[in-house]
C-alpha cells in the first residue's frame, strides 16, 4: 500500500505537490501550537514595530515589521477587569428620562386658575399648588411677561416651574405626601469693570452717558449720599469713578453688581470709598482708612424735589406774615411721598402739634432729637415708644398744619439747639473692627489701586491668607 501510495504521489503534477506540502506544514504547525491540557491559557500582547519607530531605534526602516513586547500573563489585569466592569455598567444604566415640558406665557389678567385652565388641569390642582405654597408665597404675584412651565404625565401635573429671573427659577414637584417646592439658582460669572466721566449736566444724564445704568448711578448715590449732596452740591466739572462689577451667564452681560470702589470729586473736594465684607459676611462701604461711609444720620430723611426753606433764623414767615425764626429745613416733595427715620432711635412724640400738625419727634441717643412735621399720615404700627432704624418709613409727605404746600418740616437739635440739618457734622457709624482692620488695609490697597491704575485683573487675596498675614 505505501508502495502504490509513493507511486500515486509521484505520479501527480509538481504545482499539485507543492500544495500538499504546504498544508502539510500549515497542519503540522498548528497541532504544535496547540496547548497540552497541562498548560494555562495564555493572553499575548503584540506590539507592531512601524519604520518610524525602528528608525528612532537605529533600526533599518527597511527591515519588515515584526512583532514585540510579547507578554504571557496567566490571569487578565485589573485594568482590563475594571474597564469591562465600566462598560457593563454603562450599557445597564438607563437612558434619560426625557420630560415633555409646556410652557405658557403670563399674559395681562392672567391668574393662577386661568392658567392652569389653559394648561387642561383642574380647580383641583390649583387648590393643591396654591396650598403647597401657601407659605412662601411664590405664586401669589404672577406678572405679564413670566412664563409658567407645566410637566404633565398621565393627566396628572407633575412639575411646575416659575422663572422668576434670568438667574432664579422655583419648581415644584409631586410627591407622596403632595408638592414639594425647589429653589433653583444659578451662578452668573462676574466681571469687574472701570468707568469714569465728569460732570456737564447732572450725575443721571452724565453718569448715564459715561456708560454706567441707573440702578448703578443710585447706588453711587447711597454709598455717597452722606457727604455729597447731588441736589444741591453738584457742580460742572466734577468727576467720578467707579469700579463695579458686570454679571454674565453664558458669555450675556445680564446686570450689574455691587461697587467696589469710588471717587467723586466734587468742587475740588475728594471722596472715596470701598466695599469691604467682614468675617462674619457683613458688607458695607468704608473710606480708604477704615471709616464708616455711613452716618449716623441721613442727611436727607425724603426724597425731595427742591428745598422750599432753608435754616433761616431771621426768616419771615410767608403765612403769618411776620418775622419768625425758621430753625428746619423744608424739603417739597408730593404729597403722600415716604419719609424716613433719619436714624436709629425712638419716638417719643406722634400726634399733631400746633402749627406743625401731624407730627413725629424721634430721639437718638441721649442728645440729638430729629422732627419730622406737616405729615399728610403716620406709617402704621408706630406709636410713641417705637424703635425705628435709620431709613425706615415713618411717615408721609402731607401740609397739614401751618403750610402753603406739601413739604416736609425737618429739624435737627443737638442738646436741645436746633442745627442747620444741611451743614451740620453729623457722626460716623462704626468704623471697621480693629480685628478686621488688618485685612482690610490690604483689600481697600487693592482696590484704589486697580481704581487708580484702570486695572480690573488683580486678584484680592483670600480672607484666610489676609488674616493670617
Amino acid at each position: 500500500m505505501i508502495r502504490k501510495a509513493s507511486r500515486f504521489v509521484l505520479t501527480l503534477p509538481k504545482v499539485h505537490l507543492a500544495a500538499a506540502s504546504i498544508c502539510t506544514a500549515i497542519i503540522t504547525t498548528t497541532f504544535s501550537l496547540l496547548p497540552s491540557e497541562d498548560v494555562e491559557a495564555t493572553r499575548s500582547t503584540l506590539t507592531l514595530v512601524s519604520p518610524e519607530q525602528k528608525a528612532d531605534t537605529g533600526t533599518p526602516a527597511d527591515e519588515p515589521l515584526q512583532l514585540a513586547n510579547i507578554s504571557t500573563t496567566g490571569s487578565t489585569s485589573q485594568d482590563q477587569i475594571d474597564t469591562s466592569q465600566a462598560v457593563e455598567a454603562a450599557i445597564a444604566q438607563p437612558a434619560p428620562k426625557i420630560e415633555n415640558w409646556i410652557d405658557y406665557e403670563v399674559r395681562s389678567g392672567d391668574s393662577l386658575t386661568s392658567l392652569f385652565k389653559r394648561a387642561g388641569l383642574s380647580a383641583r390642582d390649583v387648590y393643591q399648588i396654591s396650598e403647597a405654597t401657601k407659605e412662601s408665597g411664590v405664586l401669589s404675584r404672577l406678572f405679564p411677561g413670566q412664563t409658567l412651565s407645566f410637566l404633565i404625565e398621565g393627566g396628572e401635573l407633575q412639575k411646575l416651574r416659575l422663572v422668576q429671573d434670568r438667574l432664579n427659577s422655583v419648581e415644584l414637584h409631586r410627591t407622596a405626601e403632595g408638592y414639594e417646592t425647589v429653589q433653583i439658582s444659578l451662578e452668573p460669572e462676574i466681571e469687574s469693570r472701570i468707568v469714569s466721566g465728569t460732570i456737564n449736566n447732572s450725575l443721571f444724564v452724565d453718569a448715564e452717558r459715561a456708560g454706567l445704568s441707573s440702578s448703578t448711578i443710585m447706588q453711587m448715590a447711597q454709598i455717597l449720599g452722606w457727604d455729597v449732596d447731588f441736589a444741591l452740591d453738584i457742580r460742572k466739572g466734577d468727576h467720578f469713578r467707579v469700579l463695579f462689577e458686570e454679571k454674565f451667564l453664558d458669555n450675556e452681560k445680564i446686570g450689574e453688581g455691587d461697587i467696589l470702589a469710588v471717587e467723586f470729586i466734587n468742587d475740588g473736594r475728594t471722596v472715596q470709598a470701598v466695599r469691604y465684607t467682614d468675617s462674619n459676611g457683613d458688607s458695607n462701604y468704608y473710606t480708604p482708612d477704615g471709616m464708616s461711609m455711613r452716618k449716623a444720620f441721613l442727611r436727607s430723611p425724603v426724597d425731595f424735589r427742591r428745598i422750599s426753606s432753608n435754616f433761616n433764623p431771621e426768616r419771615f414767615h410767608p403765612v403769618l406774615g411776620k418775622k419768625r425764626p425758621h430753625r428746619g429745613t423744608d424739603y417739597a416733595a408730593k404729597t403722600g411721598t415716604p419719609i424716613k427715620a433719619a436714624g436709629d432711635g425712638k419716638i417719643i412724640w406722634r400726634g399733631t402739634k400746633g402749627g406743625y400738625g401731624r407730627t413725629i419727634i424721634v430721639q437718638h441717643g441721649g442728645n440729638i432729637t430729629t422732627l419730622y412735621a406737616h405729615m399728610n399720615g403716620y406709617k402704621s404700627g408706630l406709636s410713641n415708644g417705637s424703635r425705628v432704624k435709620q431709613g425706615q418709613v415713618i411717615g408721609y409727605v402731607g401740609m397739614s398744619g401751618t403750610a402753603t404746600g406739601p413739604h416736609l418740616h425737618y429739624e435737627f437739635r443737638l442738646n436741645g439747639v436746633h442745627k442747620n440739618p444741611v451743614t451740620v457734622d453729623l457722626p460716623h457709624a462704626n468704623p471697621v473692627a480693629n480685628s478686621e482692620l488688618a485685612r482690610f488695609t490690604q483689600e481697600a490697597g487693592q482696590l484704589m489701586a486697580m481704581l487708580n491704575n484702570g486695572e480690573t485683573e488683580l486678584a484680592l487675596a483670600e480672607p484666610s491668607q489676609t488674616a493670617a498675614n
